[in-house]
């Protein structure tokens, strides 16, 4: 995958929690995981995570994906990139990278949510060929009880 931080995509490992809480505090002002949380997924085998490092290390972005047992319907949980990496390529090289994985591990589909006023994010899902299949009212809880999109993408 293509970025123009060079970034490395590999799995994430317990090594990883501390960046990966700091990045998702320093991303999201709601919904967010806690330590616990991600130590708990870091050790799920339902949950195939992935992080995006760059020079000396530097944890950039993560993907978290999630599956069900004898399922073929597998969802993009969280993806995330740190504030200086964006608008560098890196959320497509993740979002490419996630896709590329849950099709070679068996998956048939894709699936995520995405705040409505989110247009960059709609923009490059779209681009990637997931296509809005439901809209859910006062999904998220932000301030605003906003609005998301459920986005599939068939694999």
């Amino acid at each position: 995958m293509k970025n123009n931080l060079n970034a490395q995509i590999r799995p994430a490992t317990l090594a990883d929690l501390d960046a990966l809480v700091a990045l998702e505090a320093a991303t999201f002002n709601y919904s967010q995981m806690g330590r616990a949380s991600f130590r708990r997924l870091l050790q799920a085998p339902s949950a195939h995570f992935h992080v995006a490092c760059g020079a000396e290390h530097t944890l950039l972005g993560y993907y978290l994906l999630l599956t069900r047992s004898n399922s073929k319907r597998w969802r993009l949980y969280s993806i995330a990139t740190s504030a200086q990496a964006r608008g560098m390529g890196l959320g497509r090289a993740l979002l490419e990278h996630a896709i590329d994985y849950a099709r070679q591990q068996g998956a048939g589909e894709l699936s995520l949510e995405v705040k409505t006023d989110n247009k960059a994010a709609i923009a490059l899902y779209q681009a990637l060929d997931f296509a809005v299949v439901d809209l859910l009212l006062n999904y998220y809880d932000d301030d605003h009880a906003s609005d998301g999109y459920r986005m599939r993408l068939s694999l």
